[in-house]
C-alpha cells in the first residue's frame, strides 16, 4: 500500500513539482491551494505526511497546523513547511503551532525526499 501525502500550496507549479517528486517515490499525492481547501480535501482521511506552504490566502500554514493539531485525526501525522520564509521568528511560530520540519525553497528534490522518508518511514 503506497504512503500518502497531502500538498498544500497556492502555487499550482509548486503543488506539481512536489506531487511530481513524490510521485517518483512511490507516494499517492493529494493537492489543495489553501489550508481551507485542505481541511475539505482530508475531511477526516488517512495521511502520512502534510506539506504545506506558509503564506497563503484564506487561511495560511500556520493557521491550517493549529487546525489539524486541534483535530485528533492529525495530532501525530508529520506536518512540513515548504516556503520561501526563513526567518527565525516564522520557523519558531511554526514549531509552535506544530510544524515537524522546515524546508526553504526553492527545494532539492532528494532533499525533500531525504526529510519526507525521515518523518514518514
Amino acid at each position: 500500500m503506497s504512503k500518502i501525502a497531502l500538498t498544500v500550496d497556492d502555487s499550482k507549479t509548486m503543488r506539481e513539482m512536489v506531487s511530481f517528486t513524490l510521485k517518483a517515490q512511490g507516494f499517492e499525492v493529494l493537492e489543495a491551494e489553501d489550508g481551507v481547501e485542505a481541511i475539505n480535501v482530508l475531511g477526516g482521511k488517512r495521511v502520512d505526511v502534510i506539506i504545506t506552504d506558509l503564506n497563503m490566502p484564506n487561511m495560511n500554514g500556520i493557521e491550517l497546523i493549529r487546525k489539524l493539531r486541534a483535530d485528533g485525526n492529525y495530532r501525530a501525522t508529520p506536518i512540513l513547511m515548504l516556503t520561501t520564509e526563513s526567518d527565525g521568528g516564522k520557523k519558531e511560530e511554526g514549531k509552535t503551532a506544530g510544524a515537524t520540519g522546515w524546508i526553504v525553497k526553492p527545494f532539492q528534490p532528494d532533499r525533500l525526499v531525504a526529510i519526507v522518508n525521515k518523518v514518514c518511514p
